[in-house]
């Protein structure tokens, strides 16, 4: 007997009532319980002792913002409360532990340490907060484009026949909003909303259980404008300068051991530098470590049939081979992050070869250049290497995500999940 699809989750629209509940829970569970424990125990005056009250105030202000960016970023599709919420409410603690140290306050180490444990064990379970899943059955009606939510895998769903509320308590209504519904249909989607029955508009619900946007034509963010939310473009440059300058100290040991053995392997320059197209399709020189041998420049199709990496590609160095699995010949670009002509994260910038090639094969592709490329992306974090147009075409979807969500949060998901993927060696060539 073949296993149920696993529920797809929606989560539940934002409640301010719900939300300071469950944060007040949280803090009544992670701080005051210790405090009263301590108290109980005649050791200490725990709510008036100077070291007690101001690890109950870091602990509080950790614990807030924890719940606060894990909330953010589990509303991001292909989120979990363990994978994804446990590194950030684990950072707000150290970050806290940190700030006691600098300023050399005294703190209790003991009721820090289960606070932040405590505190890893909501993250965890992110369930009971603001973003409140509930598993949810779809029901489609049958007019226009609200059929391409049949063709999302292991999607509990329905066809509506008739326009009436389905039965059930998880239920909801997708529908293609611009489509010309028959007035029946029209008075079922008010009177279902009326109701409280959840109405979506295909689009928007396809892209957030993908992570992906159909390429049929250019997509508007949520400020209806083509170009990327521009409120976080100069806090972006602010972090890529800092990450960059920061990311190259802490790796310049690496790098020089690199630049070494790769040296040695075949005598031959450790760099690969190669022009690109970046930012408003202007070129730049990327930089790599060299991670095949050396070759004769080629032109023509044949320069495009070179710039693909293949399945046990033979040019690769066994240098190559091990930088390569673990993403570390992209170091040098931090330093074309520094000149500003990547960012930490974004589209990734093809050969030039290849991506003439694919404007040519697909339509909108050079509107991925709208914002800077990256050293990873929404696209290597889900998908990985590529090489086929078919495979590319669905890349392109990911990074038209990118482009109509870009925020602050997605990159916070994006970094975690690169480290997810510089671990696995998830999509090396």
């Amino acid at each position: 007997m073949e296993n149920d699809p696993q529920p797809i989750h929606v989560r539940r629209p934002f409640s301010p009532i719900r939300t300071a509940i469950h944060y007040g829970l949280a803090w009544t569970l992670v701080v005051f319980v210790p405090l009263v424990a301590y108290d109980q125990l005649d050791t200490v005056e725990a709510f008036t002792d100077s070291v007690m009250t101001a690890t109950a105030i870091a602990a509080t202000i950790a614990l807030h913002l924890g719940l606060y960016l894990v909330g953010r970023v589990l509303n991001l599709p292909g989120t979990r409360g363990t994978v994804h919420g446990v590194p950030i409410m684990l950072t707000t603690f150290v970050i806290a532990a940190l700030v006691l140290f600098a300023f050399r306050i005294e703190y209790s180490r003991i009721f820090l340490l289960y606070a932040t444990i405590a505190a890893t064990l909501f993250a965890i379970r992110m369930h009971w907060t603001n973003p409140n899943r509930i598993g949810q059955t779809f029901h489609v009606v049958p007019f226009g484009k609200a059929r391409r939510m049949l063709e999302i895998p292991n999607l509990p769903h329905q066809t509506m026949s008739a326009p009436a509320i389905p039965d059930g308590e998880r239920i909801s209504i997708v529908a293609d909003f611009r489509a010309d519904l028959p007035d029946e249909w029209e008075r079922l989607l008010a009177t279902a909303s009326l109701s409280g029955v959840p109405v979506y508009h295909y689009k928007q619900l396809i892209e957030s259980l993908t992570g992906q946007v159909k390429i049929e034509h250019l997509s508007e963010n949520s400020f209806g404008s083509l170009i990327p939310n521009q409120s976080y473009t100069p806090i972006k440059r602010m972090i890529d300068v800092i990450g960059s300058i920061i990311a190259i100290i802490l790796a310049s040991p690496i790098m020089l051991a690199l630049m070494l053995l790769i040296w040695l392997e075949d005598r031959q320059s450790p760099f690969y530098v190669q022009t690109r197209t970046g930012h408003g399709g202007r070129p730049f020189r990327m930089y790599k470590f060299r991670s095949m041998t050396s070759r004769p420049q080629v032109q023509g199709e044949a320069a495009r049939e070179d710039a693909i990496t293949q399945d046990g590609d033979k040019r690769i160095t066994r240098i190559g081979r091990i930088i390569r699995k673990i993403r570390l010949d992209e170091l040098p670009q931090l330093f074309n992050v520094l000149k500003g002509e990547m960012s930490l994260i974004g589209p990734r910038p093809e050969a030039n070869q290849l991506a003439e090639w694919y404007e040519e094969h697909l339509a909108f592709y050079s509107y991925r250049n709208i914002v800077k490329p990256g050293l990873t992306g929404w696209a290597q974090v889900n998908q990985g290497h590529v090489a086929t147009l078919e495979d590319i075409d669905i890349k392109l979807q990911y990074d038209f995500y990118y482009i109509k969500y870009f925020s602050f949060w997605l990159d916070v998901l994006i970094v975690m999940r690169t480290i997810h993927t510089i671990v696995t060696g998830f999509g090396s060539k």
